[in-house]
């Protein structure tokens, strides 16, 4: 098995269209997986709603927003 730092001494050994080409591909799959980690996410957070039995209605959610109209300002 290779180490980071001779992973990284092969990548810097290629030419450039190649790491550009390798930097487009680690993008697009980083890009790809944070979808399915949200949506993973959700899933889960929606089974321990459903599995726990947790109820809520909009009463739960009620008096959450600060209403002030911020801070003062001194001109």
């Amino acid at each position: 098995m290779m180490t980071l730092q001779e992973i990284i001494s092969s990548i810097e050994s290629l030419p450039q269209a190649e790491q550009d080409y390798l930097l487009d591909y680690l993008s697009k799959k980083k890009e790809e997986s944070r979808g399915d980690n949200f949506w993973q996410g959700l899933q889960k957070f929606r089974s321990v709603i459903e599995n726990e039995g947790i109820i809520f209605t909009d009463d739960d959610f009620a008096d959450l927003r600060d209403r002030s109209v911020g801070r003062e300002i001194n001109l």
